[in-house]
C-alpha cells in the first residue's frame, strides 16, 4: 500500500483515535462520515457498527465479553458524547431496532469495496466468475431456536442457521450471502440472490446446484454456469433438439419436465488424482470461449469458498453461534459474515497492491494482527496496513497428500460419481422435434 493512500486515510479517518478504527474507517467512511441517528438506547451509527464488528473478530467465549471488551475500545477511541451505550442488553435493543437500514446497506456497500480493490482480479480465466455453496451453523438448543430454525436431519443436531454464500473468484472475497432456517434448502437461497450478480458473470458450483429448474432459471436470466454433476443425473445426446449438435453436446431434459424444452449443454469431463473423473456442465457450448483448462482451473479455484468457511468456524472460532433467541442469533452470524468480508477487503487490498495474488490471502495471519491491535499493541496505521498486507499463507510447497487420522464425527461423503449419459430413444427425438416445431425453432 503507497505512503499516499495512507497518508491521506489517516487524514480522513479523524472520528476515532484507534489505529485499528482508522482502518475500519477506510473501508467503512459512508457509515462513520455521515450524519447518523441516535438510536433509542443511546448507540450512533459508528459506535454501533464499530462495536459489532470488533465483537466478531474477539476471541472472547462468551457474548458479554466479547460485548464489553469491544465497548471500552470503541469508547475509549471516539470522542467524547459520540453516542455509545452502556449494557449489552441496550446494545443488542438499539442493532434489533434497525437492522434493515443498517446490515443489508452494509452488504450492499462491501460489494462495491470489492469491485474497487480487485483491479485486474476482477476477472478470473477472462470470465467475471462466482462460486456458491453452504454450511451449517449450529446455534445453542433452545426452545425459541428449535421453534424457529428448525432441526436438521442427521441424527443429533440441534437447530442450525443454513448459511449460503455467494464468493467473487478473482478476489476470494464474499459477494452475497442470505440465511435461513436448517432445512431451507441452498438453491432456494441462489435464486433469491441472482438479482445481486452482475449481468454475464459465470457461476461455478459444485453438485449439490444441478437442476433443471435451476439451471433453466440461470441461463434465462443471461448468466453462465459451470456445474460439476453426479450420478443422480441422466443426460442425453443425439437428441436432435439443436441442429448444432457435437460430440461433446448433452441434453437436460427430465421425464418430469418434458413440456419445457431441454437444456442444450457441454459436458466436460476431467481426470482427476487417483484415475477418477469430475464431470461438468456448462451452457457455454464453445470450447474456445471456455476452453478444458480453463474449466479446470477456474473449478479447482472454487475451493476458495470452501477455505472461508473454514476461516468463519475454526479460525474465527464461530461455529456456534452463541445467542439464545432466534433475531440475535440471526444478527449475530450477519455481523460475522460481515466482520470476515471486512478483514478478507483489508488484508487483500495490500496483497493486490504488492502485486501478490488474491488467493494468497491468509486469514489467520490477518485476524492474528487484528487482535495484537485489539489486545493493546501500539501500532500506528501505517504499520496496521503493512503487517496487513502481509498476511499471505506460507509458500512451501506440499511434496505428498495429507494424510489425517479417521475422526468418528468427520464426514466422510463419497464423490458424486459420474451422471447417466445414453443416446435419446426415437420416442423422445420425436417428441423434441414437434417441441421445437410448437416453439418455432425450427
Amino acid at each position: 500500500m503507497s505512503d499516499s493512500l495512507i497518508g491521506r486515510t489517516h487524514r480522513a479517518s479523524s472520528l476515532f483515535n484507534h489505529s485499528l478504527l482508522r482502518a475500519i474507517h477506510r473501508f467503512m467512511d459512508p457509515f462513520f462520515s455521515r450524519r447518523s441517528r441516535r438510536a433509542p438506547h443511546g448507540w450512533s451509527d459508528p459506535a454501533l457498527l464499530a462495536t459489532t464488528l470488533l465483537m466478531a473478530w474477539s476471541d472472547s467465549s462468551t457474548i458479554t465479553d466479547r460485548f464489553n471488551w469491544s465497548r471500552r475500545l470503541v469508547a475509549g477511541a471516539l470522542p467524547v458524547r459520540a453516542g455509545i451505550g452502556q449494557t449489552y442488553q441496550g446494545f443488542i435493543k438499539a442493532l434489533m431496532s434497525r437492522p434493515d437500514a443498517m446490515l443489508p446497506s452494509v452488504q450492499s456497500h462491501l460489494r462495491t469495496q470489492v469491485r474497487r480493490i480487485a483491479g485486474d482480479h476482477w476477472l478470473c480465466e477472462g470470465w467475471l466468475a462466482f462460486t456458491v455453496d453452504g454450511a451449517e451453523i449450529d446455534c445453542p438448543r433452545t426452545l425459541a431456536n428449535e421453534e424457529f430454525f428448525g432441526i436438521a436431519a442427521r441424527k443429533g443436531s440441534g437447530p442450525q442457521q443454513q448459511l449460503t454464500s455467494i464468493m467473487h473468484m478473482g478476489t476470494t472475497l464474499p459477494w452475497a450471502w442470505l440465511s435461513g432456517g436448517a432445512c431451507v434448502p441452498e438453491r432456494t437461497h441462489l435464486r433469491d440472490m441472482l438479482d445481486l450478480l452482475p449481468k454475464g458473470a459465470l457461476l461455478v458450483a459444485d453438485a449439490g446446484f444441478t437442476g433443471y429448474d435451476l439451471l433453466s432459471t440461470l441461463q434465462a436470466k443471461g448468466f453462465h454456469f459451470l456445474i460439476r454433476v453426479g450420478a443422480n443425473v441422466t443426460l442425453l445426446t443425439d437428441l436432435g433438439f439443436d441442429v448444432q449438435e457435437k460430440k461433446s453436446t448433452v441434453s437436460l431434459w427430465p421425464s418430469h419436465h418434458r413440456d419445457r424444452p431441454p437444456l442444450v449443454l457441454r459436458l466436460i469431463r476431467l481426470k482427476q488424482r487417483g484415475g477418477r473423473r469430475m464431470v461438468l456442465l456448462t451452457n457455454v457450448l464453445e470450447s474456445t470461449r471456455l476452453s478444458r483448462r480453463q474449466a479446470r482451473s477456474l473449478y479447482h479455484q472454487r475451493w476458495g469458498v470452501e477455505v472461508f468457511y473454514r476461516s468463519f468456524k475454526q479460525t474465527l472460532e464461530r461455529r456456534k453461534m452463541r445467542s439464545d433467541a432466534p433475531r440475535q442469533a440471526q444478527l449475530e452470524l450477519h455481523s460475522v459474515m460481515i466482520a470476515l468480508t471486512l478483514l478478507g477487503l483489508m488484508s487483500v487490498s495490500g496483497l493486490i497492491a504488492r502485486r501478490v495474488a488474491a488467493s494468497r490471502c491468509s486469514i489467520a495471519a490477518a485476524l492474528r494482527v487484528v487482535r495484537q491491535c485489539m489486545g493493546g499493541c501500539r501500532m500506528s496505521v501505517r504499520t496496521l496496513w503493512q503487517r496487513l498486507a502481509r498476511a499471505e499463507v506460507d509458500p512451501y510447497e506440499r511434496k505428498r497428500s495429507k494424510s489425517a487420522r479417521s475422526w468418528p464425527h468427520k464426514k466422510n461423503e463419497p464423490p458424486p460419481g459420474e451422471p447417466t449419459v445414453r443416446a435419446a430413444t426415437p420416442r423422445e427425438v420425436r417428441r423434441a422435434k414437434r417441441l421445437a416445431a410448437r416453439l418455432g425453432l425450427t
